[in-house]
């Protein structure tokens, strides 16, 4: 397929003139105050979670060079983009509010420090523009942009934002690390397609980009708006009662979502290829965080651009907003090569979400933990399955080790164990859940009718709840 004829199909689907991820419409309803008992549960995970350990904050800070521009980014309409003040209300070594949990405010802190930020000699990071960062790669003509973000607005400001500090440079390739949107979607706001076309510009991606790129954002793209709209907390307004932050990052933009064909394919595992002077060894990664992703080692710089496969937050296998499911069993494997190929050498990782880590010691531990925690959720979810476990069953049932439950990076910021559970199962067993009265279920309102009509209508049923006893169960109601 032709790019005009993708892009043309894009703009009718809408995804070109906003983000996917964004929606204008906000929740009416008064939040409420905390309840006593999520008051006990975020109390308790002070006494759990080692909260002293300030490693990440000291990691996020490194390297700062500037701050954001705090002006508001807006469209060509006047549409606000971007408001760089949004999350202002969280402040960094303030206890979390009663309504939020800890875990996710400490998470939520560390996204909140933004700016430009040298990640080592000659690579750069602009963090908090955008759900993703934008990492910029100094060489020997110019530099390369790697995942210029979700819009086109938030990338040219980043952009400037690095040639305000390092001065003007050319861009002389972009890397897209994988097919999704927040990762290729501001390209427009950082080169020129004449460029592209004239060969002053490379574009760089794995294998199969176009393809998963159209077909997450085209064929499921009015679903998987709406969807991420709920998944994404944009119908509630950014406060301690509201949304916090999205776990990759704060928030999505909201401005012109972008797309240029790559001219230069990455093919296979272990190709290399000089860009801008700097050696790049680059390994497949489908079916990891993404149908179409690939990692990389930056040779003369000891670093590893993870894409999204090593993050500090358990990733989702399973988009609430819709999404192909990942495989934690590939994805797993896929940290193991990449431990044994760089991992004696690696003195830096860093992922196109959050902060990097410093320190071959500290690279190799976050990379064999993360490693460790996709694939306990594949093999103990088919140990349970095998024993006779349904997918919620083991949901319920499921804890990972306290070494991986304890760690900062396995905390569920951007997905949880139950969702990567039940994802799981579904993978390798679909969704029959093995009950052959399930195989043809009434949908939810005829059910519900008959729920009603079985139960002695509206009147008998409105008489049994009285009251709510602190374990949740209504007191009076059959317990099914």
């Amino acid at each position: 397929m032709k790019l005009n004829k993708i892009v043309g199909y894009m703009a009718m689907a809408g995804v070109l003139s906003t983000s996917v991820f964004a929606s204008p419409v906000m929740a009416n309803d008064a939040p409420k105050e905390a309840t006593s008992s999520t008051k006990a549960a975020n109390e308790a995970l002070y006494r759990q979670l080692p909260f002293s350990d300030n490693t990440d904050f000291a990691n996020a800070h490194k390297g700062f060079i500037a701050p954001l521009p705090q002006d508001v980014i807006k469209g060509e309409k006047g549409n606000v983009v971007w408001n760089p003040q949004q999350y202002a209300f969280i402040k960094e070594g303030e206890k979390a509010p009663d309504t939020v949990n800890p875990s996710l405010w400490r998470q939520a802190q560390l996204i909140n420090i933004s700016g430009l930020f040298e990640v080592t000699d000659g690579v750069y990071q602009i963090r908090n523009l955008d759900l993703s960062n934008m990492t910029i790669i100094e060489g020997k003509e110019g530099i390369t942009v790697v995942d210029p973000l979700v819009s086109a607005e938030t990338a040219k400001v980043g952009i400037d934002l690095y040639y305000k500090n390092r001065g003007k440079r050319p861009v002389v390739a972009v890397i897209y690390t994988h097919s999704h949107v927040d990762h290729y979607g501001g390209v427009r706001g950082v080169v020129d397609e004449a460029d592209v076309k004239s060969g002053k510009v490379k574009v760089y991606a794995p294998a199969g980009f176009m393809k998963e790129a159209v077909s997450e954002n085209i064929m499921a793209g009015n679903v998987m708006s709406r969807r991420a709209s709920y998944m994404y907390g944009n119908l509630l307004k950014s406060n301690e009662k509201g949304q916090v932050g999205a776990g990759l990052g704060t928030t999505t933009s909201a401005g012109t979502v972008t797309l240029i064909e790559p001219t230069n394919i990455i093919e296979k595992d272990g190709q290399k290829e000089v860009i801008d002077g700097l050696t790049y060894d680059f390994m497949m990664a489908p079916g990891s965080e993404a149908p179409s992703e690939m990692l990389w080692y930056v040779e003369e710089k000891q670093m590893i651009e993870a894409a999204e496969d090593v993050t500090h937050t358990l990733h989702n296998t399973y988009s609430l907003r819709g999404a192909k499911i990942r495989d934690p069993l590939a994805w797993s494997k896929y940290i193991n090569a990449a431990i044994e190929r760089w991992g004696d050498k690696a003195q830096i990782i860093m992922a196109q979400h959050h902060w990097p880590t410093w320190g071959n010691e500290n690279v190799v531990k976050l990379m064999k933990s993360q490693r460790d925690m996709y694939r306990y959720i594949n093999d103990q979810t088919l140990r349970m399955a095998n024993k006779g476990l349904t997918r919620d069953e083991i949901a319920a049932n499921f804890k990972l080790p306290d070494g991986l439950a304890h760690s900062w990076a396995s905390r569920g910021y951007y997905g949880s164990v139950s969702h990567d559970v039940k994802a799981t199962y579904v993978l390798y067993l679909g969704w029959f859940n093995g009950n052959p009265a399930s195989l043809d279920e009434l949908p939810p309102v005829e059910a519900a009718k008959k729920y009603v009509d079985y139960m002695g209508g509206p009147d008998q049923i409105l008489k049994k709840p009285k009251r709510i006893t602190r374990r949740g169960i209504i007191a009076g109601w059959p317990r099914w």
